[in-house]
């Protein structure tokens, strides 16, 4: 599967249950990530998603809000971008 590649809907709806969270807030973000881009969720989307869900909930919502910026192995393209996504106001 390459970066632009479809994902199948039961990996999406695998993934927006991983991408449930403790914290309202994180979970704002991502209800609005899932309706603006469910239809269309990339391969490189998911893993990017993925890498971030392997945060907890206050460094995620520290990067949602961008009072940091990833750092170590989260400081790559495909972490940046679904950022900016899931950043992208209503």
């Amino acid at each position: 599967m390459d970066d632009t590649t479809r994902v199948e809907p039961s990996v999406v709806s695998r993934l927006k249950w991983s991408c449930r969270r403790g914290l309202l807030e994180n979970d704002l973000f991502m209800e609005r990530f899932f309706r603006r881009y469910e239809e269309t969720l990339t391969a490189r989307q998911v893993e990017g998603l993925q890498l971030l869900m392997d945060l907890a909930d206050n460094d995620l919502l520290d990067l949602l809000l961008a009072r940091k910026d990833p750092e170590g192995p989260l400081d790559i393209p495909v972490v940046r971008d679904v950022l900016v996504q899931l950043r992208q106001p209503t």
